[in-house]
């Protein structure tokens, strides 16, 4: 694979986002090689995944170069059909998801890591939901995991301000499980090791308890985010936030 590296050691499966010369921003291409990589996982006996990232960050989000691919409907779908595959592969995977995370954690790149079982993140990451940036709102299951977090009213103001929140406040704020002062790598594996020996089966027995039935509320949340996604992208707001970015400027948005 080109952008992931897989590596199984004992009972645990490494999957690493491998583009870390953009801070594993997600394209179309990468979406593809994503549920390859998930559809080789699931096969796997192990019973713990590690989700990483390469280099100086965990994932940047959505290229925003994808903005242009996606202008057509049919890749639009297919785009979105990838993202929910992905999610909600790692909700339902009867397996124990951790998510290890590092500096810019953005957009999609959240969405996808608090689909995860239990998430941690290293003191200096950076945790931000900033689809409004420009004039979208959450996809990947965005509303579902900030409401199972953050409760309702906290999970819209969040998606609205879409300010970023220290791993300390996102930890505080119960939107992840751990702050490491250490490597998150070194400290996830440990936790891999530690939960290597300990009763999974029944750890996975209550996840699947619980996610059967998170599972249609997930879907309805997936559908909805893919309708509305859609319509906001033919918006004259995220017209002028996506041309504010790419001349690095302040987007001047008007409720259009």
């Amino acid at each position: 694979m080109k952008n992931f590296i897989i590596e199984e050691k004992d009972n645990v499966v490494h999957l690493k986002i491998a583009r870390g010369e953009k801070y594993n921003a997600l394209n179309p291409e990468m979406l593809e090689e994503f549920t390859s990589a998930l559809e080789d996982i699931k096969k796997s006996s192990a019973q713990i995944v590690l989700l990483s990232g390469q280099g100086d960050g965990f994932c940047a989000g959505g290229d925003l170069s994808m903005m242009k691919e996606v202008a057509d409907r049919g890749k639009y779908e297919a785009v979105m059909e990838n993202i929910e595959y992905i999610v909600k592969s790692f909700y339902t995977m009867p397996k124990i998801v951790i998510s290890a995370l590092h500096g810019p954690v953005v957009g999609l790149g959240l969405s996808i890591a608090l689909s995860s079982d239990y998430v941690m993140a290293e003191q200096g990451c950076k945790l931000s939901m900033n689809f409004i940036g420009i004039a979208l709102a959450p996809d990947g299951g965005g509303h579902f995991w900030l409401q199972e977090r953050l409760g309702t009213h906290q999970a819209k103001h969040f998606a609205w301000k879409g300010e970023e929140m220290s791993a300390q406040q996102a930890f505080d704020n119960k939107l992840i499980d751990k702050v490491v002062d250490d490597s998150v790598h070194l400290e996830a594996e440990r936790l891999a090791v530690k939960w290597s020996h300990s009763p999974l089966k029944s750890m996975i027995a209550t996840k699947e308890i619980y996610h059967k039935y998170g599972l249609e509320k997930l879907e309805t949340y997936l559908a909805k985010e893919r309708e509305v996604q859609w319509n906001l992208r033919q918006t004259a707001d995220h017209l002028e936030g996506v041309q504010a970015f790419f001349e690095k400027r302040k987007p001047q948005f008007q409720g259009k």
